[in-house]
């Protein structure tokens, strides 16, 4: 079986069936020779921690130039906390692109954040603050959950460096939208089964993070913590076939 896990970050499989894919500012660093070189004065703190356990089995590739799979060649296709990180035509054109990758009847997993699941959120604590008045100096942390991410204009990373530094990165790199960082779109149960339909999928089904449609797919632990908890907690999960 061959399984994409697609911008993968550090959450990867070593099962030989799975191949991990990305294209994070780390490895493009790691894949240049000079770059690489450069890392002590690159990367320092967390940052040069976060490179050292970068795993070895990725392969680098933009995903905004395809898959890089011929037509009907690929069993699964997963992906966590990635879709929403694209813009709406692109994500469309990224699920049709991994449609065309798929062997008729394979399945495609993805996981994103619950929009719905954020939204309770939000309106549970609205009722709170009704009867509890001091639950309202909590209230913005709330609204955050919905809108922090998609409205943040500086990288993290970038916004804990030394003044001098900060300016450099932002001036090289851009701001945390031109770095992939920010959330462009948000899906719910509906939406994402509405956008599945209409670039072609079928049997479109809600799974939850411990099951799934692929064969042992406990073992991949690519939705799991080793100690089998879930990785991604308040995800919507679901998958669909071709």
């Amino acid at each position: 079986m061959k399984i994409l896990n697609l911008g993968c970050g550090h959450k990867v499989s070593t099962h030989p069936d799975v191949i991990n894919i990305d294209w994070s500012m780390y490895l493009r660093i790691r894949a240049s020779g000079i770059l690489s070189a450069l890392v002590p004065l690159l990367l320092h703190g967390e940052r040069r921690k976060r490179y050292a356990r970068l795993p070895r089995n990725i392969l680098l590739h933009d995903l905004s130039q395809g898959i890089p799979f011929p037509e009907n060649s690929v069993d699964v296709i997963f992906h966590s906390n990635m879709l929403e990180h694209l813009d709406r035509s692109n994500a469309e054109q990224l699920l049709a692109e991994a449609l065309r990758a798929l062997k008729p009847g394979g399945i495609h997993r993805i996981v994103v954040p619950d929009f719905e699941h954020k939204c309770r959120a939000y309106m549970a604590h609205i009722e709170q603050c009704k009867h509890t008045p001091q639950a309202r100096s909590q209230h913005e942390d709330f609204i955050e959950l919905l809108l922090e991410q998609s409205v943040r204009r500086e990288a993290v990373g970038t916004s804990r460096q030394p003044p001098l530094r900060r300016f450099i990165e932002n001036a090289l790199l851009g701001d945390a939208r031109s770095r992939g960082e920010t959330h462009q779109w948000m899906y719910d149960r509906i939406s994402l089964e509405n956008l599945l339909q209409r670039v072609g999928y079928h049997d479109i089904k809600l799974m939850r993070f411990d099951a799934s449609g692929v064969p042992g797919w406990d073992q991949f632990g690519l939705d799991t913590h080793v100690d089998g908890s879930e990785y991604a907690p308040g995800s919507l999960y679901m998958e669909a076939r071709k």
